[in-house]
């Protein structure tokens, strides 16, 4: 298939996957969009590449045939941040979820195409570059601006009242704009280690986020800002 053209990105991107054909296409079409490409075949060798090169952004099978794809995250996550995408044929949504709250950045489900594949790739190395802030660190977002240092949120200038707990999801959403973030992964920084599978904490909480924003936003850009991954978590979307 061939993919769209576009300005050469020029990140240097990482692929992890023991398939020859699919890691070659994989390759062959990032190569066509700009992208400098690394290629390693199993984790040991994908960790030897990462300590040797320090891609941009790692594109990581999970089903390796030497060491998971999630202890390769674990060591990757020991050192930085890099932006890490999963690629596996993988459909438990616990597999998923322990390899995000390991520290991936988003998943991405085979067969996929590659147009979405190449958005979720641009999305991760904007976010890697840091959320838009202005001089004095506010986080916006379409008509939403989430001011920290205040600890206040405003739409369209007026400002809403959330809770202490709705704050702090949405701020930790925001920190991760296009990537997923789990359920586990909200309840440790909002509520704390001591809430560790109380689920229902997120559902009830990011429902009456939603709603609020939704009711302080007339244009209604607002109403679809935090998407629901099924089973997994959420994720922020700009409007």
């Amino acid at each position: 298939m061939t993919m769209r053209r576009e300005t050469p990105p020029g990140a240097t991107v990482l692929v992890v996957e023991d398939d020859v054909e699919t890691r070659a296409a994989l390759s062959r079409e990032l190569r066509g969009r700009g992208y400098r490409v690394e290629e390693a075949e199993d984790g040991r060798s994908a960790l030897r590449h990462w300590d040797a090169r320090r891609p941009d952004i790692i594109l990581l099978d999970l089903g390796l045939p030497d060491i998971d794809g999630v202890e390769v995250i674990k060591r990757i996550r020991r050192e930085a941040t890099t932006p890490i995408l999963i690629l596996s044929g993988r459909y438990d949504e616990r597999e998923k979820v322990a390899a995000l709250d390991r520290g991936a950045d988003d998943y991405v489900t085979k067969p996929f195409g590659v147009e979405e594949l190449n958005a979720r790739l641009r999305v991760a190395l904007r976010r890697a570059a840091g959320p838009t802030r202005d001089g004095s660190g506010r986080v916006t977002v379409g008509p939403l601006v989430l001011d920290a240092a205040a600890h206040e949120v405003s739409v369209n200038g007026t400002r809403v009242d959330l809770t202490p707990r709705e704050f702090e999801i949405l701020r930790v959403l925001l920190a991760h704009i296009g990537a997923i973030v789990t359920k586990g992964q909200l309840l440790r920084s909002v509520w704390g280690e001591a809430y560790r599978g109380e689920d229902a904490y997120v559902y009830v909480h990011v429902s009456q986020l939603r709603r609020k924003l939704a009711a302080a936003d007339a244009s209604g850009a607002l109403a679809k800002l935090i998407v629901t991954e099924p089973g997994v978590g959420y994720r922020i979307t700009s409007p």
